[in-house]
């Protein structure tokens, strides 16, 4: 397990972000943390997610900030000159993987099949994202894929809230989920940061079994 990982599964949660300012990467960044969450994959769905990276990492050097939705290694250069620290992809592409394994970046590619969940295991991962998660069958999906291959553990995203977190995070194969509930991008453009603070306040409270 590497010290991306460690985190994670220390964290047990990840906010998905999309940004569209980069300018509201540092206020962004400090909402998360004060919330108990110093994480956060930056989603390359905007043309600013590299620039977004760049701010939020040297404001923050100590957070866990991330690459998501990476589907090239083109991708993956910008994303780690930027300061990213891992990658995340929606689906498993071996060229990409290959070349993040290659530079050293840890990544989790998106896989929801059995032949997916094979061939990254052929390449030594061992911990995937399982996307889209509820889309894809939710938990009952992710045990019956967990089943022949107890190796694996899952970072589930896609359809991740308050309401079935504590389910996903009760399996033992989940280490961490990814959840863009945390950081809505109406309360981002509305530089809502209090709201997201407390919206991570609260998960943060549900996973140490807190009432929320």
């Amino acid at each position: 397990m590497n010290h991306v990982t460690e985190q994670l599964a220390k964290l047990k949660i990840l906010p998905v972000v999309t940004v569209e300012n980069p300018d509201d990467a540092v206020p962004l960044a400090g909402a998360l943390a004060a919330g108990g969450i110093p994480a956060a994959e930056i989603t390359f769905r905007t043309s600013g997610a590299a620039e977004t990276i760049r701010n939020a990492s040297c404001a923050y050097p100590d957070m866990l900030i991330g690459a998501g939705t990476v589907l090239t290694p083109e991708q993956v250069d910008a994303a780690r000159e930027a300061g990213a620290k891992f990658i995340v992809s929606p689906g498993f592409d071996a060229e990409t993987v290959c070349y993040c394994l290659k530079t050293g970046l840890p990544v989790f590619p998106g896989c929801a099949t059995a032949t997916e969940v094979q061939q990254a295991l052929r390449l030594g991962l061992s911990v995937l994202k399982f996307f889209p998660a509820e889309a894809a069958g939710g938990l009952r999906t992710l045990k019956a894929l967990s089943a022949p291959f107890p190796q694996v553990r899952w970072m589930p995203t896609g359809g991740i809230n308050l309401g079935n977190l504590a389910d996903y995070l009760a399996f033992p194969r989940v280490i961490a989920c990814g959840g863009s509930y945390l950081t809505a991008k109406d309360d981002i453009r509305a530089k809502d940061w209090a709201k997201i603070t407390d919206i991570c306040c609260r998960t943060v409270q549900l996973i140490r079994g807190m009432p929320v």
